[in-house]
């Protein structure tokens, strides 16, 4: 990359600090080259270990590159880390709609606790763990009844697995 376009890059986000931020962006920039990607993955998680960005930015890049199992064991680390900054529980099972306002988009934590939780359903799902999936995908039914994340899509999926197209 050269410098013009280094200089483009974003410096901050999301509270990171400059040099962290680079990393990711650098990362992002170098997708197709594994190592090099790898590379700027691991030196912005040196430099922000407990920062969420960096855990979510490792946990898209597993997703997308369709290493599904680590980026399941990835999502279980952005789930603490949330859970950690917002009093949320760590273990979803036990999470009740009373806990926080989990159908509120204005609600970051609990509005990340949902897509999270609605990611592990979709990856327990795509690993062949259907009845884990279910279980996820029906808390968040429960936690957001009106499903402002879109979960049902998911329980329709499940509830076609065996099914033809003309079958109701």
């Amino acid at each position: 990359m050269d410098a013009e376009a280094q200089e483009r890059l974003p410096t901050s986000t999301l509270g990171l600090s400059d040099e962290a931020a680079r990393h990711l962006q650098l990362a992002g920039l170098a997708y197709s080259c594994d190592v090099v990607a790898e590379r700027h993955l691991d030196q912005a998680l040196m430099l922000a270990p407990e920062h969420l960005a960096v855990h979510v930015g490792i946990y898209r890049y597993l997703f997308y590159k369709g290493r599904l199992q680590e980026s399941l064991a990835q999502l279980g680390v952005c789930f603490s880390k949330a859970s950690e900054q917002s009093g949320l529980l760590v273990d979803w099972r036990l999470a009740q709609p009373g806990d926080a306002a989990f159908g509120d988009f204005d609600a970051l934590w609990p509005r990340f606790y949902m897509f999270a939780l609605k990611a592990h359903g979709y990856l327990q799902m795509r690993l062949g763990n259907l009845e884990e999936g279910r279980e996820a995908v029906m808390k968040a039914l429960e936690l957001d009844p009106q499903d402002k994340v879109g979960a049902k899509v998911l329980l329709d999926v499940l509830n076609r697995i065996g099914k033809d197209d003309y079958d109701d």
